[in-house]
């Protein structure tokens, strides 16, 4: 099995309906956008809608973190890559890039972590080893890129230079 690096997952356009008072596009959409890209990128996986029916099972998210890079008006196509940033037994940590597909210049980023649920008891589960196998390949396939200089970030003020 091996895996586009990155995992192209995913394009839309901006609607009339998610631009804000400032012109461009809320940060609500950007969401939207991302988790559409989300959605494909489980498909791509395994983890989509026909492995919950059958396992019971789902990726719940925990944490995210978003980057507004520029700004995008109505009508901008999106292209959305994904990645998988790394897994262990029962997390997957995974994030999107957005382009403005015509300009090609990068519009916000995301990172998530998300949590492998048992839905029957609504508490965390290990991955089956089908596809915890399909995850340890992506993840190693997309270890082979330059790292995301958007992952691993935290909020805080930096000490101000005297």
């Amino acid at each position: 099995m091996d895996f586009p690096t990155p995992l192209a997952t995913h394009a839309e356009t901006v609607r009339p309906e998610w631009i804000d008072y400032n012109g461009h596009m809320n940060v609500a959409y950007y969401v939207l956008v991302f988790d559409h890209a989300t959605d494909v990128l489980f498909d791509a996986l395994g983890l989509d809608e026909a492995y919950r029916a059958r396992t019971n099972h789902s990726l719940f998210a925990v944490e995210q973190h978003i980057l507004y890079e520029g700004e995008v008006g109505l009508g901008a196509p999106l292209r959305v890559e994904s990645r998988v940033l790394g897994v262990d037994g029962k997390r997957l940590h995974f994030g999107h890039e957005m382009f403005h597909a015509t300009e090609g210049r990068r519009a916000a980023t995301i990172e998530l972590m998300a949590v492998h649920i048992d839905l029957g008891i609504r508490r965390s589960a290990p991955f089956p080893p089908d596809r915890r196998r399909v995850l340890d390949i992506a993840a190693a396939a997309h270890a082979r890129l330059p790292a995301a200089d958007w992952a691993g970030r935290r909020i805080s003020f930096a000490p101000r230079p005297r």
